[in-house]
This record gives structure tokens, C-alpha cells and sequence, in this order.
């Protein structure tokens, strides 16, 4: 069974359209001084530096989103359950943004034994995408599954009891141009990636105002 995050429910929260989305994830404040005097900054959790391999064979690392908004989702070729239903859903994000150069899709595999290089690329292939706007991407295990628990915020990890032996947020993640996080949305439903793209416009209006 999918589990979603739970703060998706901060997102549902943001009612008017032209207010910023909000910055989600931890939040310290650090004092420094500036012109002599004490300024205290709130400082956003992001996402860190990675190293992954796409569906090409080359590593993408995070010189690959530097200054792009993109969508983050956490998935298996392989998966008997929500994956094609969040396949379905991000197709359409694809399409919709298809040749926008701000805007990138980063789907991660954490299924890597089995979603080799080739595997990806087929399936990849299979869903009519090409170039680099959506990347597909393997790696060490343990590696993805530390970067969506603990920075995408979301779940993935392995469980012989789920369907796969592998159990994972349907989420999708909104990350802005400075590697945090603006948003968590339910994969699964046209509703939830409906307000995933109106977030994108959003986001993207944000930075040109």
C-alpha cells in the first residue's frame, strides 16, 4: 500500500493563487552580522548534492536541475501497483511542459538490481519520452532510499510485504530553483497533479515577478 506524506496536507492548505507556495521541510535560524549589525535568517532545508545514472548511462548530478524548477518521484519498473497510475499522471506533467527550459521531471528507481541502464531506457521508450527533460535514474540503493526518506521527505524503503517487496510514496515533489521543496502531491489522482502543474505556473511566476 502507497503512503503518501503527510504534508501533502500543507499544500492542500495554500488557498489563493497568487500567494508564494510555501517552503516546506526543516527550518533553522542562523545569525549572521551584516553593516555591523545582527541579522537572523531563516535558512530552508534543500535537497543535497546526488550523483545517479540516467537512462542514457551518464551521472546526473545536481548540475543537471541547477537553476530548473523540477518534479521528484520515487518508483520501480517493475511496481504492480500505483506506479503506472503515477506514470499515467507525470506523462501528462511531461507533456504539458514538453520544451519549457525551466522545467525538469527526476524519477528515481529504487528497484536498482532490477532497473539497470537498459531497463530504464526501454521503459523510458515505452512511454514515448525522449531527450533529457525527464531523466529516469539508478543508483546505490541505500543512497535513494536516504534521499527520499530524508530530504524529498517521502517513503521508500523495502518491505517483503508489500506488493514488489518494495513499499514507496505515490508522491510527487515540487522543488524550486534552490533545491527546496515547495510542495508534495498525490501521484495517483488527476485532481492531485491538476494542482501540481497549477503549482509549476505558480512557481515559475514567481520567479519572473
Amino acid at each position: 500500500m502507497a503512503l503518501v506524506s503527510i504534508a501533502a496536507g500543507l499544500v492542500l492548505s495554500c488557498s489563493q493563487s497568487d500567494e508564494k507556495l510555501p517552503i516546506l521541510g526543516r527550518r533553522e535560524a542562523v545569525t549572521k552580522v551584516v553593516d555591523g549589525k545582527s541579522v537572523t535568517d531563516s535558512v530552508y532545508q534543500t535537497i543535497p548534492d546526488f550523483a545517479f545514472v540516467s537512462q542514457y548511462g551518464d551521472t546526473v548530478t545536481a548540475k543537471a536541475v541547477a537553476n530548473k524548477i523540477y518534479v521528484a518521484d520515487f518508483f520501480f519498473t517493475s511496481c504492480p501497483t500505483i506506479c503506472p497510475k503515477m506514470k499515467v499522471q507525470l506523462k501528462r506533467v511531461y507533456e504539458t511542459f514538453k520544451g519549457n527550459p525551466d522545467v525538469m521531471l527526476l524519477s528515481h528507481t529504487i528497484d536498482p538490481a532490477h532497473d539497470s541502464v537498459a531497463v530504464l531506457r526501454e521503459f523510458a521508450d515505452n512511454l514515448g519520452v525522449s531527450g533529457r527533460q525527464w531523466l529516469f535514474v539508478t543508483g546505490d540503493r541505500e543512497t535513494i532510499y536516504d534521499i527520499g526518506q530524508n530530504s524529498y521527505m517521502v517513503t521508500a524503503q523495502q518491505d517483503s510485504s508489500a506488493p514488489g517487496g518494495v513499499v514507496h510514496s505515490g508522491a510527487f515533489i515540487l522543488v524550486d530553483k534552490q533545491r527546496r521543496i515547495r510542495g508534495i502531491y498525490d501521484g495517483t489522482t488527476q485532481e492531485g497533479v491538476d494542482k501540481l502543474m497549477n503549482d509549476i505556473n505558480r512557481l515559475l511566476a514567481e520567479y519572473k515577478s
